[in-house]
C-alpha cells in the first residue's frame, strides 16, 4: 500500500504515460493496416501491431496504467489531505523561544513600548502586511506566531486532483466505456467492407451510448445518421439519435493552396420529435445536439462525377493504334477494363481493374523557373537533347530560386488493379501546364503511397491538345510509317553532290528508330527492348568503340530527331493538317515530343486516362462525440493550473516574535524574532531585512 501511495511509484507511472503519448504522437493512430506495413515494412508492423502502439490511446495497458494512477494518487491525496489540513490551521505558537536562535533567519529588536502595548502594536502591523497571527500567553513573556502563504499547500492538493480529475476523464472519454458496453450488449467489430446499410445489428452500437468519438462523412445534398467507429481490427457503427443533412460545404482557400476555411451548412434531424435545426459547423466552433458534439473535421470528395478518355498506350502497332473511347466514372468507384494486359507482363487475357481514387480541382504549384531553355536556332532537327535528358522526370512542378504559386487547374487520381490485386497509382493534370515555356500535359504514376509521383510530360500542340503527340508515337509504332520517314529523312539530308550517301543514310535512319520504337533489340543475342533513349544508349555501348561513342553518339541523336520530324510531318500529312513551320515553337515540341516519346515505353499502363469533364461533389467529414468526461478534464485543467501557480508563485512563511521586556528597563519591550519557509530563496533575506525595520519602527518616525 506504501508503495502504491509513494510518490515514486506515480512519477514512475507519468514517465510511462509520457513515453507511450510521444509514440502515440510520431506514430499515426488507427490508420489503415496497409500504411504501416508500407512505413515499418511487415515484421516489424506486425511487432508493433501485436504492442497496440497503433491505438495507444485505447490500449489495454495504456488504460491499466491510468487507472494505477488515479488508485495511486487518490491513495497519496487521501493520506496526506488530513496532514495538510492540519499543518494550514497550526500556527505552531508552542514552539520554544530558545529555539528561535537556531533559525537561519533571525534578529533582536528593542522597542521602546510596554510589552503589552508592543504587542498590539506587532500585531496591527503584521494584520497590515497580510499576516494572520496566534498569541499564546507564557509566565516569562508572549510568543506571537504569524503565517502567510498558506495556500500554498491548497496548491498541492489541487494539483493532485487534477491529475485524478483528468485521469477519470480520460477513461470515461477513451474506448474503456464502448468495450464494456459492447462486451455487456455481445456486440463485435465488424472486419468487411460494403454500404453502412447492410451491417448487421451485432456490429451496430445503441444511441443511448454513454461514450464514443466517431466519424461521419455527409456527401453534399445526403443525409446520415451513423457515425464510424474505428478500433484496432475493424469498426464498430454508432446509431445516432438524429440524421445530419449537408446543405452547402463551404471552403476557402489560401494563396499556396492551402485550406483557409472550411465551413458546413446543416440540417439536423431528430428522430424522435421530428424537429429540424438548421446550424453552421465551424472549425473548433462545433454543434450541439442531445449532448452530442458535432466537430467539422475535414472533407473529401463526396462522388464526383467523371468522364475520362482513354488514350491507348501500348508498344506494339495494333495496341498503339486502337482508337480513343470515353469511361464514365465515380469517385470512390471503380470498373472492369478487359482486354487490356499490364505493359510490363501479364497476359492479353487479362483484365484490369479502374479504381477513381480522387478529384482535386484546384493545384497551387511553385511554377517559378519558366520560360529557361529557350532554343536559339530553330533548326527543328538540331533539338538539344543533351541537356534536357538531364532534368525531364521527377515532379510536376520543378521547384526554383524564386516562388511562383500558380493553380494550375484540376486533376484527377486513379488505380489500375491487375488481376494478382497489385496496383499502382495515377495522377493525371486536365489541362496543359507551362513548365520551361513549353506547355504539357502531366501524367503522374508512383508504385506506393509512399512514393512521389513522377512524371510523364507530353507536349501539347498548338490546339492544346495531345493530339499530335499521339499520333506521332503512332507513327513510331508503325513499321511501314518509319520505313517511309528514314527515306524522307535520308533524301533531305543527303548532300547534292554525294546521292551515294543516301541508302547508307536511309538504314542508319531505319535503325534509330527501329531502337527508339523498341522494334529492334541492341544486343543480337537477346529479344526486341523497350526502346526509347536507354536502347540507343545501349546499342552504342555493345557495337561502338569506347574512343569513339561521344561522336557515334551525336549523330545518331541527330539522325534519330530528323527521322522523328519526318515522322511528325507525315502525321500532319495523314491529319489534313498544314506542313509544320520550321520555327522555334516546333523545335520546343519535337524536344519535348522526343523525351516523353522515350519515357512513354515504359510507361506501365496500356492506356493513358485524360479527364475531359467533371462535376464536382464534396462531402464534409464530421467528428461526433458525447464526451461524459470532458467537464471533468476541463476542471482538472483549472485545478491543475491553480495547483501549479499556488505551489510555483505562492512561498509559505512562518514568522515568530517573543515578546519579554528588556533587562532592568521594564518600560521596553525585547523581541526575538525568527522566520522560516517551506522554499528558501534569495529574496528571503531581503524580506527578512524589510520585515525587521517594518516592525522596528518607531511611531511617528
Amino acid at each position: 500500500m506504501d508503495l502504491l501511495a509513494s510518490m515514486r511509484f506515480a512519477i514512475a507511472l507519468l514517465t510511462v504515460i509520457c513515453i507511450a503519448s510521444v509514440i502515440g504522437t510520431v506514430v499515426k493512430q488507427r490508420e489503415p493496416l496497409n500504411n504501416y506495413v508500407n512505413q515499418f515494412g511487415p515484421f516489424w508492423s506486425e511487432v508493433f501491431g501485436k504492442f497496440d502502439l497503433y491505438t495507444v490511446y485505447g490500449a489495454w495497458w495504456f488504460l491499466l496504467i491510468l487507472a494505477f494512477l488515479v488508485v495511486s494518487t487518490s491513495l497519496c491525496i487521501t493520506r496526506n489531505t488530513p496532514k495538510i489540513l492540519q499543518d494550514i490551521r497550526n500556527f505552531k505558537e508552542s514552539v520554544r523561544e530558545q529555539s528561535l536562535q537556531a533559525h537561519h533567519h533571525k534578529a533582536i529588536l528593542q522597542l521602546s513600548r510596554a510589552p503589552e502595548a508592543a504587542l498590539a502594536d506587532l500585531k496591527s502591523r503584521l494584520a497590515a502586511g497580510g499576516w494572520k497571527t496566534k498569541v499564546q500567553v507564557r509566565d516569562r513573556g508572549v510568543m506571537l506566531a504569524a503565517r502567510r502563504g498558506a495556500s500554498n499547500k491548497i496548491g498541492y492538493l489541487a494539483a493532485h486532483s487534477a491529475i485524478v480529475l483528468v485521469c477519470i476523464g480520460g477513461l470515461l472519454d477513451g474506448d474503456l466505456l464502448v468495450r464494456g458496453l459492447m462486451w455487456a450488449q455481445g456486440k463485435t467489430i465488424y472486419e468487411g467492407g460494403g454500404l453502412i446499410s447492410e451491417v448487421k445489428p451485432e456490429h451496430r452500437l445503441p444511441p443511448n451510448n454513454p461514450s464514443f468519438r466517431g466519424n461521419l462523412m455527409v456527401p453534399e445534398g445526403a443525409t446520415a445518421g451513423t457515425a464510424i467507429l474505428s478500433m484496432p481490427s475493424g469498426v464498430v457503427l454508432q446509431d445516432l439519435p438524429f440524421d445530419v443533412e449537408l446543405k452547402k460545404f463551404i471552403v476557402e482557400y489560401y494563396d499556396t493552396g492551402m485550406p483557409k476555411l472550411f465551413a458546413s451548412d446543416i440540417v439536423i434531424r431528430d428522430r424522435e420529435t421530428g424537429l429540424t435545426t438548421e446550424k453552421r459547423v465551424k472549425v473548433n466552433e462545433p454543434a450541439q445536439h442531445r449532448g452530442i458534439a458535432i466537430y467539422q473535421s475535414s472533407f473529401e470528395d463526396g462522388g464526383s462525377s467523371l468522364k475520362l478518355q482513354a488514350l491507348p498506350m501500348g508498344r506494339k502497332a495494333a495496341a498503339a493504334a486502337a482508337k480513343p473511347f470515353e469511361i464514365d466514372g465515380v469517385v470512390g468507384g471503380s470498373t472492369q477494363l478487359d482486354g487490356f494486359a499490364p505493359q510490363d507482363g501479364g497476359k492479353p487475357s487479362d483484365s484490369l481493374r479502374l479504381e477513381f481514387a480522387g478529384l482535386r480541382v484546384i493545384n497551387v504549384e511553385n511554377m517559378s523557373g519558366g520560360g529557361a531553355g529557350k532554343a536559339d536556332s530553330t533548326d527543328v532537327r538540331a533539338v538539344d537533347l543533351v541537356n534536357k535528358l538531364q532534368n525531364h522526370m521527377g515532379s510536376g512542378a520543378r521547384a526554383g530560386a524564386d516562388k511562383e504559386l500558380r493553380n494550375v487547374g484540376p486533376s484527377f487520381s486513379y488505380r489500375l488493379r491487375d488481376a494478382a490485386g497489385q496496383a499502382r497509382e495515377y495522377n493525371n493534370y486536365m489541362l496543359p501546364v507551362d513548365l520551361d515555356g513549353q506547355k504539357v500535359f502531366l501524367a503522374g504514376v508512383r508504385e506506393t503511397p509512399s512514393e512521389a509521383f513522377r512524371y510523364l510530360r507530353i507536349p501539347a500542340d498548338s490546339d492544346l491538345s495531345m493530339d499530335s503527340w499521339m499520333r506521332l508515337r503512332q507513327n513510331l509504332l508503325d513499321p511501314e510509317l518509319r520505313e517511309r520517314a528514314a527515306r524522307r529523312y535520308a533524301v533531305a539530308a543527303t548532300p547534292n553532290d554525294k546521292p551515294q550517301m543516301t541508302p547508307q543514310l536511309q538504314a542508319t535512319a531505319r535503325r534509330a528508330l527501329n531502337l527508339f520504337a523498341g522494334a529492334e533489340s541492341a544486343k543480337v543475342d537477346s529479344s526486341n527492348g523497350w526502346g526509347g533513349l536507354p536502347a540507343l544508349s545501349q546499342f552504342i555501348e555493345s557495337e561502338v568503340p569506347e574512343g569513339e561513342r561521344q561522336r557515334v553518339s551525336e549523330v545518331l541523336l541527330r539522325i534519330l530527331n530528323g527521322s522523328l520530324f519526318e515522322l511528325y510531318k507525315l502525321g500532319r500529312e495523314q491529319a489534313g493538317q498544314a506542313s509544320a513551320p520550321t520555327d522555334s515553337a516546333t523545335q520546343a515540341f519535337m524536344t519535348q515530343a522526343v523525351l516523353s516519346l522515350s519515357d512513354s515505353m515504359f510507361y506501365p499502363a496500356p492506356v493513358l486516362l485524360q479527364l475531359q469533364d467533371f462535376k464536382q461533389v464534396q462531402a464534409s467529414v464530421f467528428q461526433v462525440t458525447r464526451a461524459p468526461g470532458q467537464k471533468l478534464v476541463y476542471l482538472g485543467a483549472v485545478l491543475l493550473i491553480v495547483g501549479v501557480f499556488a505551489m510555483l508563485y505562492i512561498r509559505e512563511r512562518r514568522l515568530w516574535l517573543w515578546l519579554e521586556p528588556s533587562p532592568g528597563q521594564p518600560e521596553t519591550t525585547r523581541v526575538r524574532m525568527a522566520m522560516a519557509s517551506t522554499r528558501e530563496s534569495p529574496d528571503m533575506a531581503t524580506e527578512f531585512e524589510q520585515l525587521q525595520g517594518y516592525l522596528s519602527k518607531e511611531e511617528g518616525v
